[in-house]
């Protein structure tokens, strides 16, 4: 397992860097964009956009992890079918070649024949994962990758992504948009179970090089099983919650029942809202925000398992909201789960974590949030 999140490091790293890739070119970019249809449309809005970027990460995290751990190389899932239509209508099945040429030569065909942009994007997807910096420690966990399957949302928060805002963060202050929301999630669980046991989270476009302007990441990490919980995320200093009061992070789509009942628990202030479900749920494992609370079911397994990794890692964790609200308390039953799709449904929604969520650091808070949204769903 340290062998395996070593190499999810630098692979998240490789992808960070075919994000940043695919966003230098303006005009390169504005042919990397196709609407989502029929069963891989995300329902929750008009218009959701999956991009080559999303498809050759996804492939690449799909292959290095394969190639170093064949045991799991049929369990990696991810958001993101892998054919693409180029500009003449001709669809494309994106995978990586044996060679960088043969690699080019594919994505010239999704880029209209733009061979340039493709030599650039086969360039980084066959860099070597082990040329990659990774200075991690990670901990010896009793698992064989026989065990275990990963999900990949290889760009969360794709509008973010498209839309390009370059906001600054501002250190232990929850933004609520721009290109810091856009991340490299993947998320590894035991296959019997579905338990998430392990997490990395890269964050492409975390700030910029004072020096040279280029854009520079940050990743994140945890592992959770058994007696083992260790995490790159410390617990925040500053005021204690009982201090400042309960923090909850939503979508600024959420029902405005639920943004009642939780301005009322928390107060007007403390109530805050973010782009992007993997961005929130690092919110809350970075202690900006205390909880993230959704109430319908328009996430997805690859959206939650890496987060919910770190969570677990930390003490918290991410339940379903209604099978929550209808129990009374938080218990095994009630975390979420990541090895079967859901019964009577095609398409993304196979995966939907069909009963909304709520993502905690603590579950004394957690049961507080359950109190005040119940009877209101």
């Amino acid at each position: 397992m340290a062998d395996l999140l070593d190499l999810l490091l630098r692979v998240a790293e490789k992808a960070a860097n075919v994000a940043r890739v695919c966003r230098q070119e303006a005009p390169l970019f504005q042919l990397l964009v196709q609407e989502k249809t029929g069963a891989d449309k995300n329902k929750k809005f008009v218009q959701d956009f999956k991009t080559l970027a999303d498809v050759v990460i996804q492939e690449m995290i799909r292959h290095d992890v394969g190639a170093q751990f064949p045991e799991i190389a049929a369990f990696i899932k991810g958001e993101e079918s892998n054919k693409f239509e180029n500009g003449l209508g001709e669809s494309v099945t994106v995978t990586v070649c044996g060679t960088e040429e043969e690699t080019a030569t594919l994505l010239a065909t999704v880029l209209d024949g733009d061979h340039t942009a493709a030599s650039l994007l086969a360039k980084a997807i066959h860099q070597d994962p082990h040329t990659i910096e990774s200075s991690i420690d990670g901990p010896t966990v009793p698992l064989n990758p026989s065990e275990l399957g990963i999900w990949i949302d290889p760009i969360d928060a794709t509008s973010q992504y498209i839309e390009g805002r370059e906001e600054v963060l501002e250190e232990n202050h929850l933004s609520p948009s721009g290109l810091h929301c856009a991340l490299v999630l993947i998320g590894v669980y035991v296959r019997s179970t579905g338990q998430p046991v392990m997490g990395v989270i890269n964050q492409p476009f975390h700030h910029k090089d004072p020096a040279g302007g280029g854009w520079r990441g940050k990743h994140y990490w945890g592992v959770s099983y058994g007696n083992i919980h260790v995490c790159s995320e410390s617990p925040p200093k500053g005021p204690t919650e009982a201090e400042r009061g309960l923090s909850v992070v939503l979508s600024s789509s959420e029902k405005t029942v639920v943004k009642e009942a939780l301005t009322s628990l928390c107060g007007p202030d403390r109530l805050m809202y973010a782009s992007g479900a993997g961005y929130k749920i690092l919110c809350v494992i970075q202690g900006l925000a205390d909880a993230y609370v959704l109430s319908e079911g328009s996430t997805f397994k690859w959206d939650s398992c890496a987060p919910h990794a770190l969570l677990r890692a930390i003490g918290g964790g991410v339940v379903d909201l209604s099978l929550t609200s209808n129990c009374g308390a938080q218990d095994q039953k009630t975390e979420l789960t990541y090895h079967q799709p859901n019964a009577d449904c095609t398409g993304a929604d196979l995966w939907a974590n069909r009963g909304g969520l709520v993502a905690y650091r603590d579950s004394s808070q957690l049961q507080r949030i359950i109190q005040a949204l119940k009877d209101k769903l």
